[in-house]
């Protein structure tokens, strides 16, 4: 299924000022007081602004940090990793492909099993779509990933 995402001027304009702070200005929200730090539904998290797809529940992971946090995104192509020569202390930026919406950071000190990366992002930059809505809004590709190969839902 193809999808065009985009940043528009409409989409930027219905985001709160929390959501318009860290997207468009790069802002980062307080730790531990933000929508899905700790949210433990399965389903995808996309862009705020654009609607592409950045992370999947099952990439997620509590990094004690008080954002929510994955191992990888879950499509790479919709993920820009900026490097950053003026505050490497916060890591890697990480930017949405196609909304060019500021997103997290990803750092280096992730789990060494699922390849040793902590992609460390703000709520506001992101909407959840619980698993049980995937097709409902457009996202029924992705219902792929919470199959086990017996068929057992994750």
């Amino acid at each position: 299924m193809s999808h065009e995402y985009r940043k528009s001027p409409e989409a930027v304009s219905r985001l709160s000022p929390e959501q318009y702070r860290v997207t468009q200005e790069a802002g980062t929200e307080p730790a531990f007081d933000n929508a899905y730090w700790d949210n433990e539904e399965p389903g995808i998290y996309v862009d705020i602004v654009s609607g592409e797809p950045l992370f999947a529940s099952v990439n997620k992971y509590d990094s004690g940090t008080g954002w929510p946090t994955f191992t990888r995104p879950i499509e790479s192509e919709n993920v820009v990793e900026v490097r950053e020569s003026s505050h490497a202390m916060f890591g890697t930026e990480v930017r949405s492909a196609h909304g060019d919406s500021h997103v997290g950071h990803v750092f280096d000190d992730g789990p060494p099993e699922t390849g040793g990366l902590r992609y460390c992002m703000n709520s506001a930059a992101l909407r959840f779509i619980p698993r049980d809505d995937l097709e409902r809004e457009g996202y029924g590709e992705y219902r792929r990933i919470f199959e086990h190969p017996d068929g057992e839902r994750r």
